[in-house]
């Protein structure tokens, strides 16, 4: 009854049965370069040499034909590669051996091997119409699209109506003019941003902006400074700017602070009397009418901001008076800082840490 239970064998798969003919040597792909005490493998070796160069070679390029006729281009790349080692002294012959090896590497995407073997090809005979098209196949699949019309004219120059050549020319010609146009697209698009940035460093300089750089590990701001599309004389400026209210720790970003807006225009909306203050404002002293707005130079000085000042104000106070060092509104990731404070106990407070910060400095 035990018997019963045992599992019946499993057959072979088509895969193990197939590999299991590669170990008999009559149907074996390829034989064993090194020695070997079986002697059946080694009477088909002495076989497969038997004969003159040119006789070996043919047999190994027979072979390799029929493996590449059924798309198996590893088995007829070993035997074309056997039959060039065969060393036949049929210049065509040995053309043919490399020609169809090189059509083996291209289908295997060895494209430095096909332009070798096109070369020595060519180099056996310089009218190799088939070294010359692959070559040219090899060298459009590594984007190499010059070399690749140089190796189609050069075969054209003697096979001119070979329209195989002809239409791979055209193909090579067609990508030249895709890279072409998107590396000419990539080129004025960089003179354009550099364009922009000659333009950009040129009015922070006319402002009084000094443009701090940035660590590369530090995240980048998502907005930049730029100049108004609304503007037909393409001068104003649009900034990112920063509000920083330190008595809570916390921020708010006006990510497009038009340069000749009032800072009172953007407290208004933000904080505007009679409406809800924010949940951080836990005194309810956060409303338009009751703030002060702070900045600082580069040199520390201290900018108090009156509700009428546009931002172009701000950047003209800053700047250093005649005689002085070079000063201005330090600008971080493409973004100007202020502080806002409710007046009175906070902000002399925070003028009097900023002043002892400064002075200890």
């Amino acid at each position: 009854m035990a018997a019963e239970n045992l599992p019946l064998p499993q057959p072979a798969s088509i895969g193990d049965k197939l590999a299991a003919f590669d170990t008999v040597p009559l149907f074996m792909r390829s034989l064993p370069e090194d020695g070997t005490e079986d002697p059946a493998i080694a009477a088909l070796q002495s076989l497969a040499y038997e004969g003159t160069p040119d006789e070996v070679a043919q047999n190994f390029k027979d072979q390799g034909n029929d493996y590449y006729k059924g798309k198996r281009y590893r088995e007829a790349l070993g035997f074309y590669s056997q039959g060039v080692e065969a060393k036949p002294t049929d210049k065509s012959l040995l053309e043919a051996l490399l020609c169809n090896r090189a059509a083996c590497n291209l289908e295997l995407q060895n494209y430095g091997s096909v332009l070798r073997d096109c070369s020595t090809a060519i180099t056996t005979n310089p009218q190799s119409s088939k070294a010359y098209y692959r070559s040219a196949m090899a060298l459009i699949a590594l984007e190499r699209y010059d070399e690749a019309l140089d190796a189609c004219d050069r075969c054209l120059e003697f096979d001119q109506e070979n329209k195989t050549v002809r239409a791979v020319r055209e193909k090579a010609a067609k990508l030249k003019e895709i890279r072409d146009r998107k590396e000419r697209e990539r080129q004025e698009r960089i003179r354009q941003e550099q364009l922009k940035q000659d333009w950009l460093r040129a009015a922070y300089r006319e402002r009084n902006i000094i443009d701090m750089p940035v660590p590369d590990n530090v995240a980048k701001n998502s907005y930049e400074p730029h100049f108004d599309p609304e503007d037909p004389s393409g001068k104003t400026m649009i900034l990112p700017v920063l509000f920083m209210y330190p008595q809570y720790a916390t921020t708010d970003l006006i990510s497009h602070f038009q340069e000749d807006t009032p800072f009172s225009a953007h407290l208004n909306v933000m904080f505007p009397p009679n409406a809800p203050p924010p949940e951080w404002d836990k005194k309810g002293e956060y409303v338009n009418g009751n703030l002060v707005v702070l900045g600082w130079t580069r040199r520390r000085r201290l900018l108090k901001i009156g509700k009428k000042m546009t931002l172009r104000d701000v950047c003209n106070a800053a700047k250093a008076k005649d005689g002085e060092p070079k000063d201005g509104l330090e600008m971080r990731d493409g973004t100007l800082t202020f502080v806002v404070l409710p007046k009175g106990a906070e902000e002399q407070k925070w003028v009097e840490d900023f002043k002892k910060t400064r002075d200890s400095s």
